[in-house]
């Protein structure tokens, strides 16, 4: 049997937001979902972690997905990011994005103020009885600064509508977990560990590198999916250099935005408190694009 959410499985790209003079530049927006699309990804990802979506207004965090939805026009998927630490502004969000047509949901977990276990659950299960689009719970305690633990997760997966998690605890035991006690989808969070969350049973990634070189990112997850271990090894090992420094040079997504830069694809503009790559970091980072050979 299919697990909830199968039809997410493959590529997912967080997108990044791209800027100009302090504005979101729609237009570069609409060519990088072209840019996907030609490509083969199965679904984009707007405003996220990656889309710098704390630094978005409410206002611009929906004209976004409104825009990314419309250049889409049915031909990828949709999954906007609506998540909030207050469970009235996600509803909001969750509420537009379903209003303009996403066909999908990204929550991130509460943050900051660290909810229960309990209160992870409610908050959920409140969006999920208000909107009935699919949800992905989205799970990366790094940023938000606490865990959803695996039997929450199994427990929100008995709810009709959520369909995912984005697992990004870096943890295998974790995983293990919510593919055992639930028939969620599960997509990895880390594009480092997408051969080793697919080896047990995960169906893809929402994936930060796939900004830049997505038919490589297809080529590892189809080979995942597919049973081809040595294929799926050989692009893990050649994508790696790149995975590495998308989030070991800097914060997400300041690497990804320069090296967006780097290949003309974008400003490089980031949004305070995000500061661009430093020079040491733009050096390391030319050259394991250049190794790559894409730049």
């Amino acid at each position: 049997m299919p697990r909830k959410g199968s039809d997410f499985a493959g590529l997912s790209v967080a997108l990044i937001t791209p800027f100009r003079d302090g504005e979101v530049d729609f237009s570069t927006l609409r060519s990088q979902v072209e840019f996907q699309i030609d490509a083969g990804t199965n679904c984009v990802c707007p405003v996220g972690t990656t889309g710098e979506s704390p630094t978005l207004s409410h206002e611009e965090n929906e004209r976004v997905i409104s825009e990314v939805v419309q250049a889409a026009a049915g031909r990828v998927k949709v999954m906007g990011g609506t998540g909030s630490n207050s469970t009235a502004e996600a509803i909001r969000l969750t509420s537009w994005a379903a209003k303009e047509g996403a066909d999908a949901a990204l929550l991130v977990a509460p943050y900051y103020n660290k909810p229960t276990q309990e209160g992870f659950y409610q908050h959920y299960k409140t969006i999920a009885e208000t909107v009935d689009i699919p949800l992905c719970v989205y799970n990366i305690p790094g940023r938000t600064g606490k865990n959803i633990e695996p039997d929450t997760i199994c427990r929100l997966g008995e709810l009709d509508n959520v369909v995912m998690v984005k697992e990004a605890t870096g943890s295998l035991d974790q995983a293990s977990q919510i593919l055992a006690g639930s028939d969620l989808t599960v997509l990895s969070g880390d594009d480092s560990l997408t051969v080793p969350l697919m080896s047990i049973g995960g169906e893809g990634v929402v994936s930060v590198a796939g900004n830049v070189v997505p038919q490589d990112m297809i080529t590892m997850v189809r080979a995942s999916l597919s049973g081809d271990c040595e294929k799926a090894r050989e692009m893990h090992h050649k994508l790696f250099p790149l995975c590495r420094d998308m989030l070991g040079l800097a914060t997400n997504p300041i690497p990804i935005k320069a090296a967006m830069k780097m290949l003309g694809r974008d400003t490089g503009e980031l949004r305070l408190p995000m500061t661009p790559l430093d020079e040491a970091g733009e050096a390391k980072l030319r050259k394991t694009l250049t190794a790559y050979g894409v730049l």
